[in-house]
């Protein structure tokens, strides 16, 4: 059977179809899969620091695990603790951030690890509260650190999880947009009541979102809970309810332009002049947008008179 997606599927037996409406235990077969063939990556070895979780979380926002490894081990290689990192200005993390894209999260990051340092003693907390009040960290990665770094058992939820979820027990192709209210009861449910256990399932639910429970053709016949799936049971029906919004083409957007003049803040290390930064766009209005936009998210500083730079505190 092919879906919309193109994805070829086997044709479901209906004895594959739950019971009585009862919830599968999807938990025991995605922790077994996972200990057997989960990525070997830095933040999932034994004793990476929890300093190495928050920064590997906000790096992976919106970024491929392949372009962050290294990133990331450079980065913990320069800053092993929050402190090392607060006591550099704020422009060295701009910089060291290179193309990871969307550079406040480096802003952010500093921002954290000057909390961390003054407020923590040095130490990543470990309550979600307290995590969510340190700057630039939300919910998810609250969670994401109480979780892996410290094994805490909270439902842990990103775009990945939110689709296994959704074909695995909604039976639905799609996941609609986040929400909070929903998407973590949710996993909750099918967390098991170990600690170590339920950490791995939040894991291998992520896991199996990103590499077989892909958005498009997903490869089922490689799906160890295949047998348990709501969206296969039912036949792969179309989704037609709401889509999470799309972002809009890079190519030509105001995200390229703030890139680009990003670019010439961190290459330089006196500050730009407006006659360099004209350079680099040809739209004087979009140039202009998105230079106003990089000095009002904290990026840049400077004016016209005095050029233009990577904020230093």
């Amino acid at each position: 059977m092919v879906n919309a997606s193109g994805a070829s599927h086997p044709v479901v037996d209906s004895g594959d179809r739950p019971q009585d409406g009862a919830r599968p235990d999807i938990a025991a077969p995605l922790i077994a899969w996972f200990r057997a063939a989960a990525r070997d990556l830095p933040w999932r070895r034994p004793g990476f620091p929890a300093w190495g979780t928050l920064v590997s979380e906000i790096m992976l926002q919106q970024t491929q695990v392949a372009r962050v490894v290294p990133r990331l081990e450079a980065w913990l290689t320069r800053w092993p603790t929050p402190r090392d990192l607060a006591d550099s200005p704020p422009a060295d993390a701009v910089r060291a951030w290179d193309r990871l894209g969307y550079p406040r999260r480096a802003l952010a990051l500093h921002a954290a690890a000057t909390v961390i340092a003054e407020q923590h003693d040095n130490v990543v907390p470990r309550d979600v509260d307290a995590l969510l009040a340190l700057p630039g960290i939300g919910d998810y990665t609250a969670r994401a650190v109480a979780v892996f770094a410290y094994g805490d058992r909270h439902p842990v939820v990103d775009v990945n999880v939110r689709r296994v979820l959704a074909r695995a027990l909604l039976g639905e192709g799609q996941p609609g947009p986040a929400n909070a209210k929903k998407d973590l009861p949710l996993m909750a449910s099918v967390l098991p009541a170990d600690r170590d256990d339920a950490a791995a399932t939040n894991a291998a639910v992520m896991e199996l979102g990103a590499l077989v429970c892909v958005s498009r053709s997903p490869a089922c016949d490689a799906c160890p809970i295949a047998d348990r799936c709501a969206w296969r049971a039912a036949g792969y029906p179309e989704h037609d309810g709401p889509r999470a919004p799309r972002q809009a083409a890079f190519a030509g957007s105001d995200r390229q332009v703030r890139g680009l003049i990003m670019a010439e803040l961190r290459a330089s290390d006196v500050p730009v002049t407006p006659v360099e930064i004209a350079m680099v766009w040809p739209d004087v209005g979009q140039r202009d947008r998105a230079l106003a936009s990089l000095l009002r998210d904290g990026l840049a500083e400077g004016d016209d008179a005095s050029g233009y730079r990577l904020p230093q505190s």
